[in-house]
């Protein structure tokens, strides 16, 4: 591959906010390159089972999904490289990028690079994700019908979790470090008032526990307070102690708040002209695939504009350069 490769469109970040973005921009003729990173598919895969994305009617695995944007993205014309962006630089145009097998220049960048759930660092967790334990109640709280789950946290997320999860699930037992909450007082009040809900604080999960099968079937408890520990079976186990959206690379040149990548109100554009971002790394509410894709849209829909009229209507610039109206207009 040549050295600093020129690329209309660079799409960092696979999933479905990035493979839908190298999609629409691949529709619409930029011939764009998407670097998914060597854990593609983005944290949908994760998903065992996926049965709320509009048209997927059966339900799915989350790979699977991930899989079919992104053959389609292929199919369109896109070039999806399973590939690892190891360093930017946003600081000019054409904006480089280099990978572990080479070095691109690109007109216009859409970041795509996600987000992934904070963990509770045990030993066996990985394993038992989509065998018990989950991160996303919305996604995967269905499968735990009228059983017994446990959730992890002391945000709006985890006592939002409990609430959704005891619409469905037999019981709810949500599990906080501390005795006060960082979650909305009325969203707290809320849940201490909905029945099947049991609160234990100040509680850490300290152990895991599979059958013979690999699936969760209990958690051990610790009380900060005393020291006493508690064995409770479950059937399920929702971590929600927050998501760490990746956004080390682009750290040092957009503007980031409350970890996640600033955009327009109106559009997907970021505090550098020319930069657009998509999905859960610059998304805080939603976090769900149909958004990702959406936004992933939204982003490829704006870079083609800016490339064409090259009018910046986003964030004021933080970065120099001319617009590069007179290269695609």
């Amino acid at each position: 591959m040549p050295a600093r490769e020129s690329i209309p469109i660079a799409v960092i970040g696979g999933g479905p906010a990035g493979y839908t973005a190298a999609l629409y921009a691949a529709r619409s003729g930029h011939r764009p390159v998407c670097i998914e990173g060597f854990e593609s598919g983005g944290q949908i895969t994760r998903s065992y089972l996926v049965e709320n994305y509009p048209g997927v009617q059966s339900g799915t695995s989350g790979a699977d999904l991930s899989a079919r944007i992104r053959e389609q993205a292929v199919e369109f014309g896109a070039t999806v490289l399973l590939d690892e962006v190891l360093s930017v630089d946003l600081s000019q145009r054409p904006f480089a990028i280099t990978t572990t097998s080479g070095e691109y220049a690109a007109d216009a960048v859409i970041v795509a690079t996600g987000s992934k759930p904070r963990s509770l660092g045990l030993p066996g967790e990985e394993e038992l994700v989509g065998r018990g334990l989950a991160y996303c109640a919305l996604c995967d709280g269905a499968f735990f019908a009228g059983q017994d789950v446990v959730v992890v946290g002391g945000g709006n997320a985890a006592v939002g979790e409990s609430l959704a999860m005891a619409r469905v699930a037999s019981r709810v037992t949500l599990v906080h470090r501390r005795t006060d909450f960082r979650a909305d007082q009325v969203v707290v009040d809320t849940a201490r008032q909905t029945d099947g809900i049991e609160f234990k604080t100040p509680y850490v999960v300290e152990e895991l526990r599979a059958n013979d099968a690999g699936d969760l079937v209990a958690v051990r408890l610790r009380n900060l307070a005393d020291g006493t520990v508690h064995h409770q079976r479950t059937a399920g186990l929702f971590v929600a102690i927050g998501h760490e959206p990746a956004v080390e690379l682009v750290a040092p040149y957009l503007r980031i708040e409350d970890g996640h990548i600033v955009t327009s109100p109106t559009s997907t554009a970021t505090s550098v002209e020319g930069v657009f971002a998509a999905g859960d790394v610059a998304d805080s509410r939603y976090r769900q695939a149909i958004t990702a894709a959406a936004s992933g849209c939204q982003a490829a829909i704006d870079a083609e504009r800016w490339l064409v009229t090259g009018e910046w209507t986003g964030l004021p610039t933080d970065s120099p350069g001319r617009p590069l109206r007179a290269v695609y207009a």
